[in-house]
């Protein structure tokens, strides 16, 4: 510590004094009224005399503390934007989990729907209606629910249900070929049933219409699928004509002028390359004398059969054939392509017989297999 004494003629000069020598942090330790100069005790003059005192550690501990200061603010600010991002970290944890449940929720059917609504929203996602499609039908369904007052029996529900989706499929076309043009096209990927759905068309052409129909294939890829062909062809007593370029199909075009319909078969190739079309494109000749149908199998997933949608576009499809029906319990796939793409479908083919298993498509029959026969 160190001391000194100042002597001022007042208080506040000696106050300046020992803040310009010690400073701010300096403390009075004493002070006295003392008396100076003069002649025998006369004519004396009063001073102030001050002891004062400063101790130089305080302004390191201060300089020491402000370090401590900053650095505790540091270490508090870098701690607090830890314990942030933690809690941030956690929270996204927590809304993925939501996500997670939310997902599984909506694909197992549940929902806050009123009353029977739950029912239907949970039949149309167990069927595998897509997202969207069911939204805009339950937004139709809350509409009339709240319209009837908010009651209504399931039944009545249902009944609504099913007059929505047939309002949304009405427009679109139904039903087998027109009969208008000559040239029926089926085409589509491998595995989905093109040979066996082409014979039963014959079939039903020549025992329910009494047409006189011929066969022509681009099948050249399978030789079985040939003879496959061949076979429905000596059934049914009619012609077959083999096409392995575009010319042979204009010649076998002439050869069968007097037919009045003529069933086209193709080959089923990987749906995955585009080279597959581009084939069919150099060997028939899609003209407006054409009805060209889309082969779907139900058991396909439905990414894939959109995958597939995109790549035979490049036709002109005139409607969907689905077959596979009794190889599966979920039917949705049916309307969300219809819906999408705004196309109709021709025929639903359930079984291997011919040419038993095989109807002409309708509203009806899509509504009544997604809603179930005990809906019906």
């Amino acid at each position: 510590m160190k001391v000194k004494k100042f002597v001022a003629p007042s208080m506040p000069e000696a106050m300046k004094m020992i803040r310009a020598e010690l400073g701010n942090d300096a403390v009075i330790l004493n002070s006295k009224v003392v008396r100076k100069g003069g002649f025998l005790g006369l004519f004396t003059k009063k001073n102030i005399e001050v002891i004062a005192a400063v101790d130089p550690q305080p302004a390191r501990q201060s300089a020491d503390r402000k370090k401590e200061v900053s650095s505790f603010s540091t270490s508090f600010l870098a701690e607090k934007k830890r314990e942030e991002d933690a809690e941030l970290l956690q929270e996204l944890k927590e809304l993925k989990t939501m996500l997670k449940q939310l997902s599984t929720n909506v694909r197992a059917g549940f929902s806050h729907y009123p009353g029977p609504l739950n029912e239907v929203h949970h039949l149309l996602a167990t069927q595998e209606v897509s997202a969207p499609l069911v939204q805009e039908i339950m937004a139709d369904l809350l509409d009339r629910w709240y319209t009837n007052g908010g009651n209504a029996t399931e039944k009545q529900v249902f009944a609504w249900a099913k007059e929505i989706i047939k309002e949304k499929l009405s427009p679109l076309p139904f039903g087998g070929i027109s009969f208008q043009k000559k040239y029926i096209n089926v085409v589509g990927p491998t595995g989905v049933g093109k040979t066996t759905t082409l014979a039963k068309i014959a079939a039903h052409c020549v025992l329910h219409h009494r047409k006189n129909i011929a066969f022509i294939t681009t099948d050249t890829y399978r030789i079985a699928a040939i003879d496959q062909l061949k076979t429905y062809a000596k059934i049914l007593n009619v012609p077959l004509e083999v096409c392995y370029n575009l010319q042979d199909f204009h010649e076998a075009k002439k050869k069968l002028s007097d037919r009045d319909i003529v069933l086209i078969d193709t080959a089923g190739r990987n749906f995955r390359h585009p080279q597959y079309v581009k084939d069919l494109q150099s060997i028939i000749d899609f003209d407006e004398e054409m009805e060209t149908f889309l082969v779907f199998a139900l058991t396909a997933k439905y990414d894939d059969m959109k995958a597939i949608y995109e790549q035979f576009s490049l036709f002109p499809i005139d409607r969907f054939i689905f077959t596979k029906l009794d190889e599966t319990t979920r039917y949705g796939a049916m309307l969300n392509l219809m819906m999408e793409y705004k196309v109709g479908a021709s025929y639903l083919t359930n079984g291997q017989n011919v040419p038993d298993d095989m109807m002409e498509a309708s509203v009806e029959h899509i509504i009544n297999m997604l809603f179930g026969v005990e809906r019906v």
